[in-house]
């Protein structure tokens, strides 16, 4: 991934950083506690298209 992108890409509901978890090919933003996925090297920022994560899962 891009340097900078990931220094400019931010969540798109709170304006909050991600956080980039390579083997999982997603971006996590830990306040709204969602997973934005990473098709083709391009990140799909659509709050309908990130994944939930649930209480149990450790956010990093």
């Amino acid at each position: 991934m891009d340097a900078k992108l990931l220094e400019i890409l931010v969540c798109p509901i709170c304006k909050g950083p991600l956080h980039y978890k390579k083997t999982e090919q997603e971006f996590v933003c830990k306040p709204c506690r969602l997973a934005y996925p990473i098709h083709d090297g391009i990140p799909v920022m659509l709050e309908e298209e990130a994944r939930k994560l649930p209480p149990e899962e450790e956010v990093a």
